[in-house]
């Protein structure tokens, strides 16, 4: 009998495959980004129903193949199920779960990225911040933690609140990222930013993203 493998991560995607299978995206904090399909997953009365959605948080059980894996288990430590009642969270949450699955790579250890996504949605539910804001600030720290941002060294013209708070999204430990606030000037200037690095950085269109244009 083959031995399964356990991956920690999170579901950055599932597709229906077939009758009642699902295909399913998950970053993972050892291996990176990982294919897996999840046999029977859709049928009333099959213990994955539950554990095969995006925002799932989970240890999973998995045979390894040569392509993909296949999933037998999976024991979950957050669902985020309430984030689905967040309007317009809920579109914000998917597009960082697309900007995630942009960057995810195989074989690349992926445990900040995982952490990251956590305390996001963490953010999210708390509601403590605009969901605009959220995002402005997972996409500094998102770019940071691959290589593709680091913020000036001096405020120079920009808002000094502006500045130190890219300081502190791109350096801080991820479980303190949005423990700070902004007044309106500051966090336009911070917006500013973080659509610039994104413009210079990602050339790719986010389906959730044109959700969240739609609702505004």
């Amino acid at each position: 009998m083959r031995e399964t493998v356990e991956l920690s991560g999170v579901i950055l995607f599932a597709q229906p495959i077939g009758e009642y299978d699902r295909r399913l995206v998950i970053l993972t904090r050892e291996r990176g980004k990982i294919t897996a399909f999840a046999r029977g997953a859709r049928r009333q009365k099959s213990p994955l129903i539950a554990v095969t959605n995006p925002f799932v948080f989970a240890v999973f059980s998995l045979y390894e193949g040569r392509d993909a894996y296949t999933l037998v288990a999976a024991d979950a430590s957050e669902y985020f199920s309430d984030l689905a009642q967040k309007m317009p969270g809920v579109f914000y949450g998917y597009y960082f779960l697309e900007l995630s699955d942009y960057y995810g790579r195989e074989g690349i250890e992926s445990g900040n990225i995982v952490n990251l996504l956590f305390v996001t949605f963490r953010a999210l539910m708390r509601e403590q911040l605009p969901p605009s804001m959220i995002r402005r600030i997972f996409e500094i720290r998102m770019l940071a933690e691959n290589g593709d941002y680091a913020p000036p060294d001096e405020a120079g013209n920009m808002n000094e609140a502006a500045f130190q708070a890219l300081r502190y999204a791109s350096y801080c430990p991820v479980s303190r990222l949005y423990a700070f606030s902004l007044d309106e000037e500051a966090a336009g200037a911070f917006s500013r930013e973080a659509v610039s690095a994104m413009k210079r950085t990602i050339d790719k269109s986010f389906k959730s993203l044109a959700v969240i244009d739609d609702l505004r």
